[in-house]
């Protein structure tokens, strides 16, 4: 009778250990390419001579009218994309913001809020990332400790080629998991000009190119299959200057584009400056931090 309970042991076994092994990796892409447009207003795309963001809805899931969250200012905004909460949590209240202007709710093992490249450290080590910028207080934002590498490199003479070609080369040599590249413009122009100048809609397909020469980087070091590229801003405009409570200086785009995303799909959920990280975290295959109070855009994945 004992010998006889053998087999019946080794089949309970067998499926015990089945129910128990690691799943199969739930990331939806291996690559993660986020492109940073500062102060590209949700209103200004429908007129913008922007051909490859263009090509992007058509074949992407994007809103127009991602909310920023208050003040419609940068520092805060930014920090709310890498941190997936808003101020009253990560403490980052201002324009310039470089440390928080309150204490944050939660630090992380670097001394800063959890962040998209913290938690990626923390939970998935093996991923590789990077972070590009062209204005520096970016460095105190996205944990920069928590960051394989990182790099600032102001717009100056280069009008934005000089960012553009080292972290094409950085992609390329290195095919990081996650990266992530910041621009200046159109924020710079809007300031100087104002929000829908001719010289604020003149710089956007400048910047088109530039996504576009990231994208092609990607065709060219063999991982553009299996990549998927978020286009963001921070907030809009009104007038030269932003930070209130109007939609103008409020909506702002966010797109996503690639491996495993709808294709032509406009987002109808209510979208947030902080839900950006839980949707880098879902695409890594990762659980959103605790402390996050953000979510995922679902709805943009096939």
């Amino acid at each position: 009778m004992k010998h006889s309970l053998l087999p019946l042991l080794a089949t309970l076994l067998a499926l015990s250990t089945a129910c128990t092994a690691a799943p199969e990796s739930s990331r939806v892409a291996e690559h993660v390419v986020l492109i940073g447009l500062d102060g590209l207003a949700g209103n200004s795309v429908a007129e913008a001579d922007m051909p490859t963001l263009k090509a992007m809805m058509a074949e992407g899931a994007w809103t127009l009218q991602a909310r920023s969250i208050l003040p419609s200012s940068s520092a805060c905004n930014w920090a709310s994309v890498y941190m997936g909460v808003g101020p009253e949590m990560h403490g980052y209240n201002t324009w310039g913001s470089r440390e928080p202007d309150f204490p944050s709710i939660e630090l992380g093992p670097n001394g800063i809020f959890p962040t998209i490249f913290t938690l990626v450290s923390e939970e998935a080590p093996e991923l590789t990332t990077c972070a590009f910028f062209e204005w520096e207080t970016h460095a105190c934002l996205i944990d920069s400790v928590a960051v394989d590498y990182y790099c600032h490199i102001p717009t100056g003479d280069s009008g934005s080629e000089a960012i553009t070609e080292a972290f094409v080369d950085y992609l390329k040599s290195n095919r990081p998991n996650l990266s992530i590249c910041i621009y200046d413009s159109p924020d710079v122009e809007g300031h100087q000009y104002g929000w829908g100048s001719q010289e604020y809609m003149n710089r956007l397909p400048e910047m088109d190119r530039f996504i576009g020469r990231i994208v092609e980087a990607t065709k060219e070091c063999g991982i553009y299959e299996n990549t998927i590229f978020v286009i963001v801003s921070d907030h809009g405009g009104i007038g030269k200057g932003h930070g209130g409570t109007t939609s103008d200086e409020m909506d702002a785009p966010l797109l996503f584009f690639g491996k495993g995303i709808k294709r032509g799909h406009r987002i109808e959920s209510s979208v947030v400056r902080y839900d950006t990280a839980p949707t880098l975290a879902r695409i890594l295959g990762l659980e959103p931090h605790s402390a996050w109070r953000g979510r995922a855009v679902e709805e943009i994945f096939e």
